[in-house]
């Protein structure tokens, strides 16, 4: 690792938790928290292992439980099994989860779009060209 490596890492640093604490705080009059909304994102596209749910979200499956539990008990997600080893438990959003996944992300974009009006239109464009870098280092192993 160059210098300009772990500075360009550190600057990074520095701004994805400016933006993880930007977009806590507009949820924090949510009936749910951010790490719930979070979770309830990764339950979009179907059912998901509660052992895949722990892995994705860096915490124990204890943590995971608990946090599963107090979604199943607002109905915002249900407990499901897998027809292949009933012993595998898997959570699955139910209609209110994806209703209030989607007001969520909702006000999360909303307040962004505003942000984003505040830039200069080649402002917007820096940020909109280095998306791609920004997936790939985000997608990498």
């Amino acid at each position: 690792m160059t210098a300009s490596e772990r500075e360009l890492a550190e600057q990074l640093n520095r701004r994805l938790r400016h933006v993880v604490l930007m977009l806590r705080q507009v949820s924090a009059d949510q009936p749910i928290t951010s790490q719930q909304l979070s979770v309830l994102g990764s339950l979009e596209h179907g059912p998901r292992r509660m052992t895949e749910l722990a892995a994705e979200h860096g915490v124990r499956l204890p943590t995971m439980t608990a946090q599963i539990n107090r979604l199943e008990r607002d109905g915002l997600v249900v407990r499901g099994r897998t027809g292949s080893d009933a012993r595998v438990v898997t959570a699955s959003l139910t209609g209110a989860g994806r209703d209030r996944l989607a007001a969520g992300r909702e006000r999360r974009i909303g307040f962004l779009a505003e942000r984003f009006a505040e830039l200069t239109d080649g402002e917007r464009a820096a940020v909109e060209a280095a998306l791609p870098a920004l997936d790939k280092l985000f997608d990498a192993p």
